[in-house]
């Protein structure tokens, strides 16, 4: 294939580089780079060669270069008369995290991807042999087993993925990951992370990655696994004295377990670095946590801890919780048996299933405990966006989330004091919400989806 010719749309391009889609229209519209062309709809076209002008910027950020920086370098050499992309000084395979792009990375994981959905173990492993036969271990983790299992996912969302075929998946990236870390060197630095996701945590693999890679480097890691409760942490604490605890979540419930858990390890005065889909996705979160953020890639966290452990930097401060959230938390947390059974009693002609409503009950206050004890009832929208997707996708009702919101709200109305309002009041307004969007043919929220989803290979999956 032609690399200059325009055949890639925006999420193909999100997903090969990691770089969000705001950011790639910013670079365009000030910088000129890269130059996409558009189809007969308008929409973007890029070519293979754009690809790789972006991932020789990102290469160049990594180094230390701004991206104007970066851009003026690509133009002194343009006006040199040379290919910026041919100069061997900034060739992208000098990157290994880079060198794995284009067609073959493209076919390789396409093969890996068909092998894990049709439950074929041996072709899958011939595609990880390939890859790994010709390219570093950390470019084929990133670029074949975490983007597969980020598009595996998405397959899922989109119903096209069996929850069957995405643990399969799953569990052959994370036998992989275990093999390696088995025949990881002993440790040269000096230092010791500690590694755990917090209660309710069960996504993994984000972190086991990170363990390799760090076990790569040299440092002594020591993993506790998904779904660790907070006594056993602070137990291993005690045992194991860390230089640095890494913690990770994905959800926003798991969010506020992972606030607690880092505000346990700052009251002992333990470092605490943190990262996860949801904090990439929610900036607004990071200032919460008593911890440092560990950046949104792989590559970025891995730069932050070799910094964090030998310098042992001050914890930063979070932004303390309103007043007003700790009063409506307390409320909602008194009153939550009558407002599920009076949600029930009032859905109880709906065609949503018992079990289905229980769960959603169950979701619903797991979320809202979860968004008051971080101070924003607005971060619900991070769930109740992807439930409208979801919704659509497997061909269910909108018409029922909306009433089981306003279901919520009434009962919440019933039985909170003013206290509890600021929860019936976001209620009222989700459940309007929907009802206007259902009115006016809303048709899945995929594009809300790939936003919260991400395609940076950072802590996530």
């Amino acid at each position: 294939m032609d690399r200059d010719t325009p055949t890639f749309n925006l999420k193909a391009v999100v997903q090969e580089t990691g770089i969000k889609p705001d950011t790639l229209r910013a670079w365009e519209r000030r910088y000129g780079l890269p130059e996409p062309d558009r189809s007969s709809g308008g929409h973007r076209l890029y070519s293979q060669r754009d690809i790789d002008t972006l991932l020789w910027l990102m290469a160049r950020q990594d180094e230390g270069l701004t991206i104007s920086r970066a851009v003026d370098l690509w133009r002194s050499i343009e006006k040199e008369g040379r290919d910026p992309l041919r100069v061997p000084e900034y060739s992208l395979t000098s990157n290994s995290l880079l060198s794995m792009q284009g067609e073959e990375v493209r076919s390789i994981r396409k093969n890996w991807i068909e092998a894990c959905l049709a439950f074929d173990e041996r072709s899958s492993e011939r595609a990880l042999a390939q890859a790994f036969a010709v390219y570093p271990v950390e470019t084929v983790c990133i670029e074949v087993l975490q983007k597969g299992l980020q598009i595996i996912g998405e397959g899922w969302y989109e119903g096209t993925v069996s929850v069957q075929q995405e643990h399969f998946a799953s569990a052959l990236a994370m036998r992989r990951i275990d093999a390696m870390l088995g025949a990881s060197p002993l440790p040269t630095r000096t230092g010791r992370i500690l590694m755990a996701c917090p209660p309710g945590e069960e996504h993994v693999f984000g972190q086991a990655l990170l363990q390799l890679l760090l076990r790569r480097r040299g440092w002594e890691t020591i993993y506790l696994g998904s779904n660790v409760p907070i006594e056993r942490l602070e137990s291993s604490v005690e045992m194991v004295r860390p230089h640095l605890v890494i913690l990770t979540a994905q959800r926003l419930q798991t969010a506020a377990a992972l606030k607690d858990m880092a505000e346990l390890l700052h009251q002992k005065g333990v470092p605490v670095g943190f990262g996860g889909r949801i904090f990439t996705e929610i900036e607004s979160l990071r200032d919460r946590i008593p911890g440092h953020f560990l950046g949104e890639t792989i590559k970025g966290a891995l730069d932050h801890i070799q910094d964090l452990v030998p310098m042992s930097p001050p914890m930063p401060t979070p932004k303390p919780i309103p007043a007003v959230f700790r009063s409506a938390l307390s409320d909602f947390q008194i009153n939550l048996l009558p407002i599920n059974a009076r949600v029930s009693q009032l859905m109880h002609t709906d065609p949503i299933t018992p079990s289905q409503l229980s769960s959603a009950n169950l979701n619903l206050a797991q979320n809202v405990v979860s968004a008051l004890k971080l101070g924003n009832l607005d971060l619900l929208s991070f769930d109740i966006d992807w439930t409208k997707a979801m919704l659509d996708n497997h061909r269910l009702s909108h018409a029922s989330l909306a009433r089981w919101l306003k279901a919520y709200a009434q009962a919440t109305a019933e039985y909170l004091s003013h206290e509890g309002q600021p929860i019936v009041v976001w209620l009222e307004n989700a459940g309007a919400a929907i009802d206007a969007a259902t009115e006016n043919g809303f048709s899945g929220g995929s594009q809300s989806r790939t936003k919260i989803n991400g395609s940076k290979n950072g802590l996530h999956t």
